[in-house]
């Protein structure tokens, strides 16, 4: 793309004034989406009612729960259940017994604090040297938390930790909301597991056919994978390291999360918002902004094999229950979606072909697609990454950066720590997230140094403008290690507090607050549990729901919206409201908006299909 379509003029942060930035379908002219990490919907919103009176999808309206968070009189609709493995790859293995009592939840996060080997921090003067996304009276977040057990064992803070009903269970009192806990597996073939979809199972009121009831047994049987390597003996449910951790839900009936509660009883929230694979951040990050799934390559744009050990295989090893052959390798995996004699692939596509109707995998033949975690092919300073393993090379992919380049609508990725990364990406104080800036993927982009430079940068940059009152049409904001929310390594507290700096610097530009909209959402469920409705959209997902709360205003009264939507919803809605085209013509922003009509509110009968999220505002 030709820098060319960006005016000369600049704005603070240096990002150039695009010339179409004020040509916008709405009064909206400008758009934040931030981006935390790993939480489903029913994890956050369990026990949420809106004060506006409108319907919530969640554990408590379902009756799973009490709004106590004890079981409630369908609690058994969230009933978990132990499996067969032992035969090739299902997305639906045979199940057996359901749980009497969940495998108790492993700990996860620090034991104590410390100043040398954060998080957290042992004391507020190293958080403050370390960190720049909080203000000042939340830096006390970073230093609280410690879990006080040791690493792996049973995280007895839970209340009747060894008891607990087959079914969603309340972290909370036990494990305070501003502490540590586990992060559940969140990978693409566990995921689909755990959702146990079975077009055989398919009604009018699940036409997916998903139960959502492996959750645990898939925890404790292969957790995070293998990387090819034999099961250890003795095998136990602790073994993986997680236990039932997937099942763990907020409270924000009795306080937890106050400060998305707050802006969601003010504004407007979405709960049929998915990620849109089944994989984690990095797979999630990738179908956002591409609105496709990203393949193996010669870092010249053409398809080629990968590593033997870096192709998934997910069929147990001999004498085993669900241990994966071969889980990608070191976070990573690829699979040739397009060829059903590949491990694992003939599951998916049978049940995507059996649905009631059924859908296309959109895998291009002899692409190997990435399903989980891989460096992105580029360092940020352009140069490209031949030191490292686990790196997807180069891409030639379009994304939503190529399409806003084009349409002369500036933008930027704001990836907080940016700035270290690029002069050290090896540092050991680093908390960029490289696997989730899309654009460092991409040769159009990163062999550009005027793009390059223009379109990423630091938060520091963020505040920087916020300041001054300008911003680019587009503002795409990562939150470091510390403040994302990821489990274990974050608390959702402190990614509460790195947001709220964000709207509270907004706010006081009334002007640039009266023609803004702030998305704020996670990357992917994290592999916790959720009750909702999951549209088969292709062969990567999407996957369960996960928070979206939209604030600006004309999104104010406390509105539930039930609109089917995932991550590329924001690109249809960049693109709806700057008259953009799509991505390419095979990404899912060429999907059509849903019409939800039947007998479940929460179902596209048009599907596959998703919003552009354009009905969440009022003018």
């Amino acid at each position: 793309m030709s820098s060319q379509a960006i005016a000369p003029a600049a704005i603070a942060g240096e990002v150039p004034l695009g010339t179409n930035d004020l040509n916008t379908k709405t009064p909206i002219k400008h758009v934040i989406v931030i981006i935390g990490e790993n939480r489903s919907f029913d994890h956050l919103f369990a026990t949420y009612t809106s004060p506006s009176g409108d319907s919530v999808m969640n554990l408590l309206s379902e009756g799973i729960i009490k709004q106590d968070g004890t079981p409630g009189p369908n609690f058994a609709k969230a009933m978990q259940y132990q499996a067969d493995g032992t035969g090739s790859y299902s997305v639906s293995p045979p199940k057996a017994s359901a749980y009497k009592t969940l495998p108790p939840p492993i700990v996860g996060g620090a034991q104590s604090a410390s100043d040398t080997s954060p998080p957290p921090f042992a004391t507020i003067q190293a958080a403050a040297n370390a960190d720049y996304g909080l203000l000042p009276h939340a830096l006390r977040l970073l230093t609280t938390g410690a879990t006080g057990l040791p690493k792996g064992s049973v995280d007895t803070r839970i209340a009747n930790v060894y008891s607990l009903p087959s079914g969603p269970f309340q972290l909370t009192p036990g494990v305070p909301y501003d502490a540590y806990a586990a992060s559940p597996v969140h990978r693409y073939y566990q995921g689909r597991q755990q959702g146990d979809c079975d077009a055989s199972k398919a009604t009018d009121q699940n036409p997916s056919g998903c139960a959502n009831d492996l959750y645990p047994w898939v925890e404790v049987t292969i957790g995070a994978g293998s990387n090819g390597k034999p099961q250890p003996s003795p095998f136990t449910d602790a073994t993986t390291g997680e236990g039932a951790a997937a099942m763990a839900f907020y409270n924000v009936a009795e306080g937890d999360m106050p400060y998305f509660k707050s802006l969601a009883d003010e504004y407007t929230i979405d709960d049929n918002y998915h990620q849109p694979g089944w994989g984690g951040t990095g797979l999630d990050h990738i179908l956002g902004f591409f609105g496709d799934a990203l393949w193996y390559s010669d870092g010249k744009g053409n398809a080629t094999t990968p590593p033997t050990d870096q192709i998934e295989n997910p069929n147990p090893q001999s004498g085993t229950n669900n241990w994966y052959t071969q889980d990608g390798y070191s976070g990573g995996s690829y699979s040739e979606c397009a060829d059903t004699s590949q491990p694992g692939v003939a599951s998916v596509a049978a049940y995507l072909q059996a649905l009631p109707k059924p859908v296309a995998m959109n895998c291009e033949a002899g692409h190997y697609y990435l399903l989980n975690n891989y460096n992105p092919g580029y360092f940020g300073d352009g140069t490209v990454d031949t030191k490292d393993t686990y790196t997807i090379p180069p891409v030639p992919t379009p994304s939503i950066g190529n399409v806003l380049l084009a349409g002369a609508v500036s933008f930027r990725w704001y990836g907080e720590g940016w700035d270290q990364y690029v002069q050290n990406p090896s540092a050991s104080t680093n908390v960029y997230c490289n696997i989730c800036n899309p654009f460092q993927y991409q040769t159009s982009i990163m062999t550009n140094e005027t793009i390059r430079e223009q379109v990423i940068g630091d938060t520091a940059d963020l505040y920087t403008a916020l300041q001054s009152g300008e911003l680019p049409a587009v503002s795409f904001v990562k939150p470091g290690g510390l403040n994302d929310g990821h489990p274990a390594s974050s608390k959702f507290s402190i990614f509460e507090a790195f947001t709220r700096k964000i709207i509270v610097e907004l706010q006081k530009h009334p002007k640039l607050w009266a023609e803004t909209a702030v998305f704020i959402t996670v990357d992917e469920a994290g592999g916790y549990y959720d009750s909702g409705y999951i549209q088969p959209l292709d062969f990567f997902g999407d996957g369960p729901r996960i928070p979206l709360i939209v604030v600006s205003p004309y999104t104010k009264g406390g509105h539930v919206s039930h609109e089917y939507s995932d991550h590329v919803s924001i690109a249809k809605f960049i693109e709806a409201n700057w008259g953009l085209p799509t991505i390419s013509n095979r990404s899912r922003d060429n999907l059509p908006n849903p019409v939800q009509s039947g007998s479940n509110p929460y179902v596209p009968t048009n599907g596959p299909a998703i919003g552009d999220l354009t009905s969440l505002f009022h003018q």
